[in-house]
């Protein structure tokens, strides 16, 4: 099967005109051809490698519109751990499968998929995408760090029970996560990948510098306890991160509220250091967006998300892609490269994923006037 396009992006860049992808039936790329003279499946439009969704909660599926728009991350916390479950067994399934085949039909071939139970077990070994199951602990109270952990043990072990591969046990946030249960899960294995959601919003750091803000509202409405933690003085992420051996890669999940001398300190200190962008959630939740340009300025590798459908309309990268276009003007070549090969990086499957090279099986997608369709 030979493929050609108005435009072919390989996940990486743009390739000259009159490219063509030779492919096997089983969706192998054999070769890419240039100056490709001879019978092709000719497109209008984008062939590019299909997405990668770096960050998701499908587990969620089953709030998409109950929570309303900017509320602030501490209020949509609250209002999640509120709602979550007030929907039967079979109301959460059916959502779920909803926005697993809708995401799928809109080009996504692999998912960071966050797991705080065992309500996505199901595509935990699916046959149309490929998963990384996150298995969150939470917990900010030291003396439950035990606790804490080995409840996500046990939903670790469920999932594992599936898959052996693309698993990892991970914090959920600073302000939810202890300094000991930290420690415990980063000596539960201190190479996996860690994916950690990010100075979402600036009670955040305000915590950990100074003991002050919203985060203590969202912690004494829990009957959470802060007596015990003393702030740095430091960004959230300058703190956590010396908690974490620097072996692990990190997927850094928001960043909404990231300056410049903590992207720039995390790179210094760990080799591997992607940032997920989810903007549509960040305008759901705080009607905010990352400082996009500085994160380049920076030298940042950008990888997207949509985060859950109770803090976004749709699970839909192509939708992502265009409000980063709309809102900060960066060009498709380059926002192709952070759906595709950047994310496929991140979740460490860009060895089979990400990018139209021989003997990968990416997936290929066609964009024309804002539609996705899947090729194979």
């Amino acid at each position: 099967m030979f493929l050609k396009a108005s435009r072919i992006h390989n996940g990486k860049q743009y390739l000259p005109p009159n490219t063509a992808i030779e492919l096997s039936e089983d969706g192998e790329v054999k070769a890419i051809h240039e100056a490709y003279e001879g019978a092709a499946q000719c497109y209008e439009g984008t062939l590019c490698p299909a997405f990668v969704n770096a960050h998701c909660h499908l587990e969620l599926s089953h709030l998409k519109g109950v929570i309303p728009k900017h509320t602030g991350l501490i209020s949509f916390l609250q209002q999640v751990m509120k709602c979550r479950n007030q929907f039967s067994e079979t109301e959460k399934a059916l959502a779920r499968q909803k926005a697993f085949d809708t995401m799928y039909a809109r080009g996504v071939i692999a998912v960071g998929d966050i797991a705080n139970t065992t309500d996505t077990l199901s595509f935990a070994a699916s046959s149309q995408m490929y998963i990384h199951t996150f298995v969150e602990a939470i917990g900010f109270h030291p003396e439950m760090a035990e606790r804490n952990r080995d409840f996500s043990l046990r939903v670790w072990n469920a999932f594992h029970a599936v898959k052996s591969t693309q698993l990892s046990l991970t914090p959920h946030a600073p302000y939810s996560v202890s300094q000991p249960l930290f420690t415990l899960i980063n000596e539960f294995d201190k190479h996996s990948l860690l994916s950690i959601h990010n100075q979402e919003c600036a009670a955040e750091d305000e915590f950990f510098k100074y003991k002050t803000g919203a985060v203590n509202q969202l912690l004494e409405g829990l009957q959470i306890t802060t007596d015990h933690f003393v702030p740095s003085g430091k960004s959230s992420l300058q703190t956590y991160s010396a908690w974490i051996s620097k072996s692990h890669p990190l997927l850094l999940v928001h960043n909404s509220f990231s300056q410049k001398e903590d992207v720039r300190y995390i790179i210094q200190q760990f080799p591997q250091v992607y940032f997920c962008l989810c903007p549509n959630a960040n305008l759901y939740i705080e009607n905010t967006l990352p400082d996009v340009p500085m994160l380049l300025q920076e030298g940042a590798v950008i990888c997207i998300g949509t985060d859950s459908l109770a803090s976004n309309d749709a699970l839909d990268i192509y939708a992502e892609l265009e409000t980063l276009h709309q809102r900060f003007g960066i060009d498709w070549e380059q926002l192709l490269t952070w759906a595709t090969f950047n994310g496929a990086k991140a979740l460490q499957l860009d060895s089979i994923i990400g990018s139209i090279e021989p003997g990968k099986r990416p997936g290929i997608i066609h964009l024309a006037n804002g539609e996705v369709q899947r090729v194979l």
